[in-house]
C-alpha cells in the first residue's frame, strides 16, 4: 500500500512538473514585444512554419536606410485559431509578397508579432494574431 501511494505521488508530481515547464515555455506578448514599436513591413515570403504554439513566417524586407535585405520572423497566433478564422495552411506560399502590420520585438531584432497580414497581389487580408487588443483580422477588438 505504501508503494502504491509513493508511485501515485511520483506520478502526480511529474505531471505538475511537466505542466509547469510547458507553461513557462510560452511567453507573454508584453515580455517579448513593445507595443510602442509598430512596424509596417512589405516583403517576400521565404519560409512558413505552421506549428504549435505559434505560426511563424519569414519575409525578406528591404531596409530603406541601408538598402540591404533583412529577413524578418513574423509571429502569428496558433494554427487552430488561424484555421478557425479561415486560414488554410497553404494560403501563403514562398515568394508571395506580403504587407504586414506588426509590433516589433523589444530586443530590436528583426522579429515582430503580426496584427494584420495582407497578400499584396490579391489584397486578401489573412489576419494574424490575438496579440495586444487585436483580433485575427487586425481590427481593434475594443
Amino acid at each position: 500500500m505504501k508503494n502504491l501511494k509513493l508511485i501515485s505521488m511520483v506520478i502526480i508530481c511529474a505531471g505538475w512538473l511537466m505542466a509547469a515547464v510547458e507553461a513557462g515555455a510560452h511567453h507573454s506578448f508584453a515580455a517579448q514585444y513593445d507595443s510602442n514599436k509598430p512596424v509596417t513591413l512589405q516583403g517576400y515570403v521565404t519560409k512558413v512554419e505552421w506549428y504549435n504554439p505559434h505560426v511563424y513566417f519569414y519575409i525578406d524586407v528591404e531596409n530603406k536606410d541601408s538598402g540591404e535585405w533583412e529577413n524578418w520572423a513574423i509571429e502569428m497566433g496558433p494554427p487552430h485559431m488561424l484555421q478557425n478564422a479561415g486560414w488554410k495552411r497553404n494560403d501563403m506560399q514562398i515568394g508571395d509578397e506580403m504587407l504586414v502590420e506588426a509590433t516589433r520585438a523589444r530586443d530590436g531584432s528583426t522579429t515582430a508579432n503580426a496584427r494584420s497580414v495582407k497578400m499584396v497581389a490579391t489584397g486578401k487580408v489573412l489576419g494574424a494574431a490575438s496579440s495586444e487588443s487585436q483580433t485575427l483580422t487586425g481590427r481593434d477588438s475594443n
